[in-house]
């Protein structure tokens, strides 16, 4: 699992590093450690998980101490056990204990959605269906969220508002109807453009499938909180008339929920849990 690139991560942490060093700096370890003394620390988990966003832990280190040793024993996407050695540090004391808590919350934020993101991809392994994040990503924080989608096996769905049209239900209404919002979405986009519609019910499917038939349509088609006889219905359809047309599953998917949803033959399940909702992994910072 390829990194992101470093001038990605680097505003991110900056910020954090400002917000947490306030006025004064860490008056702690200034009052508290000798100056020049350095140390030695791990980070290790506490609980299993999967990795992401180690490279969190290199850039925080290296921006208060950049001669600081950095030794990172896993790679982003991997498994770990609990007790795992995750990176071991050694550093100006108190440049690293400046940086601990803001290394800390990242690790652990992008560890807690790629571990669940694993956990939703093996729930509905040997179905077909593959699983999506959505933009319910923690503002600022989007590029690592989704990259810890990555490290979990899930996919991205698109990144921002500029990458691809998703017409939804409010831009329906506006437009005054399926046809009406597909079609004008069509003469807009560019020929590099996919163009989403989301559907709430099997009458706005038919429409879509419809335009679809003319070679007008969507490339993806949406089945917004669909129960899973109509999400089995939606893809019935789909194959009888020999469309060629992506189907996803949105609204309502939970660990208790997206196996089903998957047999009913969707091809992409989109779930905003993975990042609105993803525990942050327990992970430990102890010096030796």
């Amino acid at each position: 699992m390829s990194g992101l690139p470093d001038t990605l991560i680097l505003p991110v942490i900056r910020m954090a590093l400002a917000e947490d060093l306030g006025r004064a700096g860490d008056v702690t370890a200034a009052a508290c450690i000798p100056e020049g003394a350095r140390m030695r620390a791990r980070f290790a988990a506490r609980k299993p998980g999967v990795l992401a966003g180690i490279d969190c832990v290199r850039l925080t280190v290296l921006e208060m101490d950049p001669r600081a040793s950095i030794d990172l024993r896993l790679k982003d996407g991997e498994a770990f056990e609990a007790g795992a050695v995750l990176a071991e540090i050694e550093a100006d004391a108190r440049a690293f204990l400046s940086a601990e808590r803001t290394a800390l919350n990242l690790l652990g934020r992008m560890c807690g959605i790629a571990t669940l993101t694993r956990t939703y991809v093996e729930a509905v392994a040997g179905t077909g269906a593959r699983i999506a994040d959505t933009r319910k990503t923690t503002p600022g924080l989007r590029a690592l969220e989704k990259h810890a989608v990555r490290c979990g096996g899930g996919l991205n769905h698109r990144f921002g508002l500029d990458d691809a049209i998703l017409i939804k239900d409010n831009h329906v209404v506006v437009c005054g109807g399926v046809v009406e919002a597909v079609t004008a979405a069509r003469a807009g986009a560019g020929h590099l453009m996919k163009i989403e519609l989301e559907v709430d019910g099997l009458a706005q499917f038919d429409q879509a499938l419809a335009l679809v038939a003319e070679g007008q349509g969507p490339d993806v088609i949406m089945l917004d909180n669909f129960d899973n006889a109509e999400l089995a219905e939606a893809v019935t359809r789909r194959r009888d008339g020999g469309h060629r047309v992506v189907l996803e599953a949105s609204g309502g998917v939970g660990l208790t929920t997206v196996r089903g949803i998957a047999a009913t033959g969707v091809d992409v399940i989109s779930v905003g849990a993975l990042t609105h909702s993803a525990p942050v992994l327990d992970i430990g910072l102890d010096a030796f």
